[in-house]
């Protein structure tokens, strides 16, 4: 954990955009910056001078020696511009480290009188960029890498999911059309079942037959006929008239009502059953003789398949079939005109050839005759 003068200086920093130190640092350099420029100053300053009167004239004529010249006759002294130099160094070493202790100095008393914020101030302090923050719950869980990938899979799995419910969805809607259609009469067969009570029945024609076989309408008798009709059952729209699979309407659906009431009453039937059942075994139900029981049985099969050829012969007359006569005939039936007319048509023609055969039999018989002369 940090100390409190750390977090001091991280406070500062925080607030100055750049660390306490840096500014003092930046002070001291401008100062050693100005010395060096000063240094350079003087030793060029020295450097132009003459050397005589910089002392080194005097200094030959006391050491009894006598400096040489140049071609304009000058006194030339060689070693001048060692000892400039020399002392230019010198006094370059004496500004750096008399600056360099005295901005310690100053290093010391500006951290810890100026650029300082007292310890029990530091909890109190918020910068400016710190207002209208809101800080997170402590219980808030900080997201991880592995989180946001799990986050990622997670909804990738969930499109997936989605675009299979679509999927799913279409499907049904099409499987939804398709039974609808099979329970739903096309118009035009709407229309021949209401012609055909009236009427004679005729043949299909070429849409009857499309439609028995693609299926439309094969399953119409349980809603649309004289015997849904006797039981109260409402028929339900033609296909033409139904609604889009999108936007379903609001109707009563009979059939539904009286399967819903059927599977109510099931668990009650079972109950029933489950509780008849020990019974069987025993001979406490009454029971009948072995003849009346085999009249019983001939009496519900008879019944049985009265009920079964009743039910056939009013789907095969709803299909345009004649079986007024006991037989199946598919087409429609024929009329006692027609019949006749048939008849005299069969007379006409036995007539035409029996001539014909009698004509040729005559020729025959010349045709011997001439022969035999």
């Amino acid at each position: 954990m940090a100390n409190p003068k750390q977090i001091e200086n991280l406070l500062l920093t925080e607030h100055f955009r750049f660390t306490p130190i840096t500014l003092i640092d930046d002070v001291i350099n401008a100062v050693n910056e100005r010395a060096y420029h000063a240094s350079d100053a003087i030793e060029s300053s020295l450097m132009g001078a003459d050397p005589t009167i910089l002392g080194f004239g005097s200094r030959a004529e006391t050491e009894g020696r006598i400096p040489e010249t140049d071609e304009e006759g000058k006194p030339v002294f060689p070693e001048a511009r060692l000892e400039i130099e020399e002392g230019v160094h010198q006094l370059e070493t004496l500004l750096e480290n008399t600056i360099d202790k005295n901005f310690d100095k100053f290093e010391i008393y500006t951290l810890r009188n100026v650029l300082t914020v007292p310890e029990e101030l530091v909890p109190w302090v918020r910068l400016e960029h710190y207002d209208n923050l809101t800080l997170p719950s402590p219980n808030t869980p900080t997201p991880t890498p592995e989180s946001l990938q799990l986050l990622r899979r997670k909804l990738q799995e969930t499109q997936k999911l989605h675009s299979a419910l679509l999927a799913e969805k279409t499907r049904n809607e099409v499987l939804l059309s398709r039974l609808r259609a099979l329970l739903s009469p096309a118009p035009s067969t709407t229309s021949q079942t209401a012609r055909a009570s009236k009427t004679e029945h005729s043949s299909p024609t070429r849409s009857e037959t499309r439609d028995a076989s693609n299926g439309a309408g094969a399953f119409a008798f349980l809603s649309h006929g004289p015997a849904p009709q006797t039981l109260g059952i409402q028929p339900l729209p033609s296909i033409a008239a139904t609604p889009s699979i999108s936007t379903p309407t609001p109707s009563s659906d009979p059939i539904t009502t009286h399967t819903t009431f059927t599977l109510a009453q099931l668990p009650a039937l079972r109950a029933q059953i489950a509780a008849l059942r020990p019974y069987l075994a025993t001979t406490s139900l009454p029971t009948h003789s072995a003849a009346a029981g085999t009249d019983e049985a001939a009496e519900g099969a008879r019944e049985r398949r009265e009920y079964v050829e009743s039910q056939t012969r009013r789907v095969l007359e709803r299909r345009g079939v004649d079986v007024r006569n006991g037989t199946a005939v598919e087409g429609r039936r024929v009329a006692a005109e027609e019949v006749k007319a048939l008849e005299e048509v069969v007379k006409v023609m036995s007539r035409g050839k029996g001539a014909k055969q009698d004509q040729e039999s005559d020729e025959g018989d010349r045709d011997k005759m001439d022969t035999g002369d």
